[in-house]
């Protein structure tokens, strides 16, 4: 399976697991003209929470969430300014959380972590 195919298959089971957890998916794949992509946009009781997705199939170079860089965690709250303005989400209580997956390269998941308030 190539890195694109992995990524999106992570976030096909994050998407599927929030789902489970009772959470309304709103968006996947968000983007907002060249700031980039927003993975996972979903509303978790009152909360608008902004989903970064990060699947890895090991730790040898630190954990997923690891990879959420201040640089990135920039970008995201940019991103989640553009989707609040396009959608007209004002007045909602926000919330930035990870996801960690642990997946074999065939697919198979072996862990997820979901991190509330990451950042």
């Amino acid at each position: 399976m190539n890195n694109r195919d992995f990524g999106t298959r992570g976030e096909d089971f994050t998407a599927s697991y929030l789902t489970k957890l009772g959470w309304t998916i709103l968006a996947r794949n968000f983007r907002a003209g060249r700031l980039g992509e927003l993975d996972i946009v979903a509303r978790d009781g009152e909360y608008l929470a902004f989903v970064e997705v990060k699947t890895r199939s090991g730790n040898q170079y630190g954990t997923p969430g690891e990879a959420v860089s201040y640089a990135k965690q920039a970008n995201i709250r940019r991103l989640a300014q553009a989707y609040m303005e396009r959608y007209k989400l004002h007045n909602l209580p926000v919330r930035f959380d990870v996801a960690e997956l642990l997946m074999d390269r065939d697919g198979t998941i072996r862990d997820i972590n979901l991190i509330k308030n990451a950042f």
